[in-house]
């Protein structure tokens, strides 16, 4: 719908992690600055399917802290090994193992 306004580069709608249905926004990279200003003059305030759309440019937040954010990452690479590939989601790190500190350095005394 959005190709009326000029050739779009890229189109992302960020789903929720609980149901996998979409959010209810999207992010749509256009090819130039006018564009997506034609855009937002043709889109911003119409009515599409019984909801009004809001139309802006998208604003630059601060990183936050703990999370890098780099231009064009898609996220972490896949993994390979134990929780990597296949049909399941990839983990980002390993399952830690439950039990005091103490139970632990009686596990490692055993052995």
């Amino acid at each position: 719908m959005l190709s009326e306004a000029g050739s779009v580069v890229d189109a992302f709608l960020p789903a929720d992690r609980a149901t996998g249905r979409p959010r209810g926004f999207a992010f749509v990279t256009f090819s130039g600055e006018t564009e997506a200003a034609e855009a937002i003059r043709l889109f911003n305030g119409r009515e599409v399917d019984g909801r009004k759309l809001t139309v802006n440019a998208a604003d630059d937040r601060p990183g936050q802290p703990g999370r890098s954010r780099t231009e064009g990452s898609a996220g972490p690479p896949p993994r390979s090994g134990p929780f990597g590939g296949g049909d399941r989601p990839s983990r980002e790190r390993p399952v830690k193992r439950k039990g005091s500190r103490r139970g632990l350095r009686a596990r490692k005394r055993s052995l």
